[in-house]
């Protein structure tokens, strides 16, 4: 294992336990390249948050510069990137799923606000969705349909997120949670008192929209799930693991009636071995299935190049069911 690869398995432990949970279970190619993704992906993230704001754009700035270095085959000395640049080349990786992650990071710098839903999806396909249409070229697909399901997981886990982070969001200046979904929870305009104590007379209302978002977000699970038949059973059984512990902070935040101020919910060890265990078991029981269908574990690089939201959006226009015949 090179120093690279090391140092980005230490960065997902540090920051990402229930990755590096699944990640165990990766095809040991996939997993080099999963993880250089995950590190590349962190390393940008930390390079804009950890900074000041005032310095946040020249940031964005530099990794907008360091990504064409990485497409330009440019000798790399930062081991991350040079990590990065390897997957690149090895699974064909297209550029505007980069350099889309990026154009997240710039919502968030520009504080965007988020009037509808429809808005709150096009950043969390900037943030998420476009991350998993790196993972399906870390991994491989079967069945290039499953390319707008593997957006749809993100997006789910990114509402997920959300829902968890409202407290510790609203103390960075931002609010994620769109303001007609607020609307009709009986807390219109919420974002106009940013930089102030989170208002005690908003938690119950918040609370309920908090709902609404988990509601959303398990329409984008069912999505990604129909898209697991597309990857090998091995990766199939990771990603299945994380969605389904990222599904259980949605549980875990219902437990406590949704409420933004009852501090980070998480998901212990104990049960995210017992959802390892249940991915597993659901894995290998789709053995017969897959051998039925032909190919074996064969997978390829996807060669179709997704664009937001025409090829992901609507939800029900992308998730039909891949033992379906793919259209002529």
């Amino acid at each position: 294992m090179s120093g690279a690869t090391r140092a980005s398995e230490e960065s997902i432990q540090k920051h990402s336990k229930s990755f590096a949970l699944a990640s165990r279970v990766l095809p040991d190619e996939a997993r080099v390249h999963a993880i250089a993704l995950y590190a590349w992906c962190r390393r940008a993230d930390d390079a804009v948050d950890l900074v000041p704001r005032e310095e946040q754009e020249v940031a964005l700035n530099t990794l907008s510069s360091e990504l064409r270095d990485v497409y330009m085959d440019n000798a790399l000395d930062d081991p991350i990137l040079a990590l990065f640049q390897q997957t690149v080349r090895a699974r064909a990786l297209p550029i505007r799923y980069p350099q889309d992650l990026l154009v997240g990071m710039e919502m968030d710098v520009r504080g965007q606000r988020y009037d509808s839903m429809e808005q709150l999806l096009e950043y969390c396909y900037y943030v998420a969705g476009c991350v998993g249409l790196m993972m399906c070229h870390a991994m491989g697909v079967k069945d290039e349909r499953a390319l707008a399901n593997a957006v749809h997981l993100g997006i789910a886990m990114q509402i997920t997120n959300i829902c968890r982070d409202v407290e510790e969001d609203w103390g960075r200046d931002r609010l994620y949670i769109p303001d007609d979904v607020l609307t009709e929870c009986g807390c219109a305009g919420l974002a106009d008192r940013l930089g102030r104590p989170f208002p005690k007379a908003a938690r119950y209302p918040v609370a309920e929209a908090i709902a609404c978002l988990l509601d959303e977000a398990e329409r984008f699970y069912r999505s990604g799930d129909a898209g697991l038949t597309a990857l090998s059973w091995r990766c199939a059984m990771a990603i299945r693991t994380a969605r389904r512990v990222y599904s259980s902070i949605g549980q875990r935040l219902r437990r406590v009636d949704c409420d933004p101020l009852a501090g980070r919910q998480y998901v212990p060890l104990s049960r995210k071995l017992v959802l390892l265990t249940a991915s597993i078991v659901a894995s290998m029981t789709e053995l017969p299935t897959r051998l039925s269908r032909g190919g074996g574990s064969a997978v390829s690089i996807p060669t179709r190049v997704l664009s937001f939201p025409d090829d992901v959006l609507p939800l029900e226009a992308h998730s039909e069911s891949l033992s379906r015949p793919k259209h002529e």
